[in-house]
């Protein structure tokens, strides 16, 4: 274990990343309290010469909703500083599925950011009887119905391709979790025997989607996060740097038994700052 805490080891990594990618919930705030030297870490990324943004797997809500929290905790930054799962999906169907009909699991917030992405959604009651989709794609649907599920596992028996934001089981919330997107499709696969693809994080349509926006190499782009099997595996996965911060979910206990090893350990994004400010 000691190796995640060199002090080298952090400080290459620090030297080589030109864009840090950083998770929120668990690595820049806990739910609605900002982090200890959060806002510090950003203030030494400028310092540095280096770059910021966030990605949250959380297709819940849309980027202007994170945007605006991110303000509240005196964090304000621009439409092309965040990106969510939601927004990789967007991107997927337009360039590999341009004008399906997509049906979507999803709340209002999604359902809108789909809308201005120009996706064609498909509604039930407005369709022809005995019409599916082409697709169905499940978000973490906080409004979802034993209706909306019926849908989905018919239409995707029937034949509609079996899309999703992002895997992630369960979302931390005050006092424990709540399910996440990846146990809503665990339902839908048990019910149907199919498998979703998932394109938020880790996979790689989320680092192709940064690189194209940023213009930034994936060996120079630091996936920053508390959890292994998404932030922490973005970068490992795809040729990026995968580093944990151990301010949420993952324990540093949990690394010997995870198939995925960061590539560094700190203890929160603060040390990160810190040793930034002091290679200056």
């Amino acid at each position: 274990m000691e190796k995640y805490f060199d002090n080298a080891t952090k400080q290459e990594i620090l030297d080589r990343a030109e864009l840090f990618v950083l998770d929120m919930d668990g690595t820049f705030y806990l739910e609605n309290d900002i982090l200890d030297g959060a806002l510090d870490f950003l203030e030494s990324v400028k310092r540095a010469g280096k770059e910021y943004m966030f990605f949250t797997n959380n297709s819940s809500q849309s980027p202007k909703a994170y945007i605006d929290k991110l303000a509240r905790m005196n964090c304000h930054i621009t439409r092309d500083m965040i990106m969510t799962s939601g927004d990789v999906m967007i991107r997927y169907l337009n360039n590999f599925y341009k004008g399906k009909s997509v049906y979507l699991l999803g709340t209002e917030s999604l359902i809108e950011s789909f809308e201005e992405g120009g996706i064609n959604l498909f509604w039930p009651e407005k369709e022809k009887e005995g019409t599916r989709p082409d697709i169905v794609v499940v978000g973490f649907d906080k409004t979802l119905t034993y209706e909306k599920l019926t849908n989905a596992c018919n239409y995707i028996r029937e034949g509609s391709v079996f899309l999703a934001t992002h895997l992630d089981i369960n979302c931390p919330v005050k006092g424990g979790f709540i399910p996440d997107c990846g146990a809503m499709c665990a339902a839908i696969e048990l019910s149907t025997g199919v498998k979703p693809k998932f394109v938020g994080k880790p996979f790689g349509e989320t680092v192709e989607m940064i690189v194209d926006a940023t213009g930034k190499n994936k060996e120079n782009i630091a996936f920053v996060g508390d959890r292994i099997y998404t932030d922490v595996a973005t970068g490992v996965n795809n040729g990026a740097i995968g580093v944990l911060v151990l301010t949420g979910e993952t324990l540093l206990s949990d690394i010997p038994a995870s198939k995925v090893k960061p590539d560094v350990v700190y203890e929160s994004i603060k040390e990160m700052g810190i040793l930034l400010d002091k290679a200056l």
